[in-house]
């Protein structure tokens, strides 16, 4: 991390160029490689049931070889299947069963014809045999690839983070959000005194006869494409446990008592997410905190760890509040996306907010667990000041396009709204962990999420939603004193809407429900200077005209 300034204002994606970037991207002109990766096309009509991935990696030619297994199941007649794979790396064979299938390429899509079409509901696999460069990150995680680096001690310390540019750069699969494997089997060759680690437990470590060893990991819960990763080093282990749930950290040798002190962390972040969300969705695969050469990042059940073993994100705090210091915001917010992201995943990367929004609000869930109520509303407060409002938060459909990156910090405080508006904590905290555990494994989209806090209240959450998700601006509650009488209004793009809010008049709280025509406050409320409104507990505007 050569430029922490940098890589905080990369990571929380809030600087205006980033926000304007993303406000032009909304009127772009999508090509076809967009839609090939982005829409479920004919050639995409299968389920995929498992992936047997086996890979060998050399770190000096910085080369990849070996297979995928992919096992589906047909939805309807598919002549033609489309799986994924980067056009740098190399397609050497697509087996199917002893034939070998033709296949064509456009961009990043390819298309395996087979000599029969698989009918409906039938169960088949193919094997894609590849191998290539895969593409180097940059500055991972934020553009995908592999990060190639050394430890202290000069030992290779290799690592692959794709979120966004898709598992397809560096091993064949169906790169769609909506489909997930339901089990996967992690077969890693690396050079003979490296260790590597992967997703779900080890079950074997065979030496082979070239200098390498394999480790193979098997994971059995459904499990996104960008979370099958691998992590390589002169890694040392140590174990814990929570409960029922097995806690497994691999770091370098040299940081092993700072991360044992660090780490240390994990159990109260479960005690916390267990009672807000339920159990660790993923228990049977166990967790894992793994220390990688880049800053963090959501593999399930193998969660990246590069944050220096330091409090806040780098030493930082992102709220500005000092909230953010109390806490490692790595090991919180990266594990909080077991349950939000990996557990429940967006269909499609359009409404990515769902993993974003509630897992930076999981952080203050968090600090709420720890640390009181008020802490947590400081801390989702002090949070707005890296929201743009220049773009909605949902992106465009159909074309591998997500929305603004407000999606992190509006998200959390669009949800903490929505508590607000509930005025039932109880009630609250019961809707979140059904949310939590009724689509637990599951693929959704930002419909169902609505539907499922709206049906708990009476208000109407639709309009609402529409608002703070679909449109750029967030609500302005507009006050205006005249000789007769002081009215208030909301001003919105969406019709009907009505929100309830809470307003202090003469420090008296009180519940008002505004709509977009002005009413009217009773006789005895007279002065503008006399009303306050809580935009701690509501993420909104407000105008006050004399």
């Amino acid at each position: 991390m050569k430029n922490v300034l940098l890589i905080l204002v990369v990571a929380i994606l809030v600087t205006t160029s980033s926000q304007a970037q993303v406000l032009s991207n909304k009127n772009k002109q999508y090509t076809e490689a967009d839609s090939l990766r982005g829409s479920l096309r004919p050639e995409r009509a299968y389920d995929v049931l498992k992936y047997h991935l086996q890979v060998q990696i050399d770190p000096v030619e910085r080369y990849i070889s070996g297979f995928n297994t992919i096992t589906f199941k047909a939805e309807e007649e598919l002549p033609v299947m489309q799986i994924d794979l980067f056009e740098n790396m190399q397609i050497d064979s697509i087996m199917h069963g002893a034939n070998q299938l033709s296949y064509t390429r456009k961009f990043n899509a390819v298309f395996v014809e087979f000599k029969e079409s698989i009918k409906a509901s039938e169960k088949d696999s193919i094997q894609v045999f590849y191998s290539g460069n895969p593409i180097v990150a940059k500055n991972a995680p934020w553009d995908g690839g592999f990060v190639f680096k050394k430890d202290e001690d000069g030992n290779p310390w290799i690592a692959v983070a794709v979120q966004g540019t898709g598992a397809s750069l560096w091993y064949p699969n169906k790169d769609h959000q909506s489909d997930e494997p339901e089990e996967a089997l992690i077969e890693i060759a690396v050079p003979n005194g490296l260790t590597n680690v992967s997703n779900g437990r080890l079950i074997g470590r065979t030496e082979l006869n070239n200098g390498y060893t394999r480790w193979s990991y098997k994971v059995i819960n459904p499990i996104n494409n960008y979370d099958i990763v691998f992590n390589i080093a002169n890694y040392v282990h140590f174990q814990d446990t929570f409960r029922d749930l097995d806690l497994d950290y691999y770091v370098l040798p040299y940081n092993l008592e700072k991360a044992k002190k660090q780490f240390s962390e994990v159990k109260p972040m479960m005690d916390c997410f267990y009672e807000k969300f339920g159990e660790y969705p993923f228990k049977e695969d166990g967790f894992k905190l793994v220390e990688t050469p880049y800053l963090g990042m959501e593999h399930q059940s193998a969660v990246a760890y590069g944050n220096y073993y330091k409090m806040g994100y780098l030493g930082r705090d992102l709220s500005g509040t000092g909230i953010g210091l109390k806490w490692d915001f790595i090991i919180i917010h990266e594990s909080g996306h077991e349950w939000f992201g990996n557990s429940i995943t967006a269909n499609d990367i359009a409404d990515l907010w769902i993993h974003e929004g509630f897992t930076t609000y999981s952080e203050a869930v968090y600090i709420e667990c720890r640390w009181g109520k008020e802490d947590a509303l400081k801390y989702l407060e002090g949070l707005r000041k890296n929201i743009g409002n220049l773009a909605p938060i949902i992106g465009d459909y159909g074309v591998n396009s997500e929305g603004s990156p407000d999606m992190y910090a509006k998200g959390a405080n669009i949800i903490n709204t929505i508590r607000s508006i509930y005025n039932n904590d109880e009630l609250w905290w019961k809707t979140l962990k059904d949310f939590s555990t009724t689509y637990k494994h599951q693929t959704i989209d930002t419909k169902t999420v609505e539907d499922f806090f709206n049906a708990p209240v009476a208000t109407d959450l639709q309009p609402i939603f529409d608002q703070y998700l679909r449109k750029s601006t967030i609500p302005v509650l507009e006050f205006k004193e005249t000789e007769k009488r002081i009215s208030y209004r909301w001003n919105t793009d969406v019709a009907n809407f009505n929100m309830p809010v809470d307003i202090f008049i003469n420090d008296k709280e009180i519940r008002i429900t505004p709509t977009n025509s002005w009413m009217e406050f009773p006789k005895d409320v007279e002065d503008l200077d006399d009303i306050k409104v809580n935009e701690k507990e509501f993420y909104i505007e407000t105008k006050f005209t004399k």
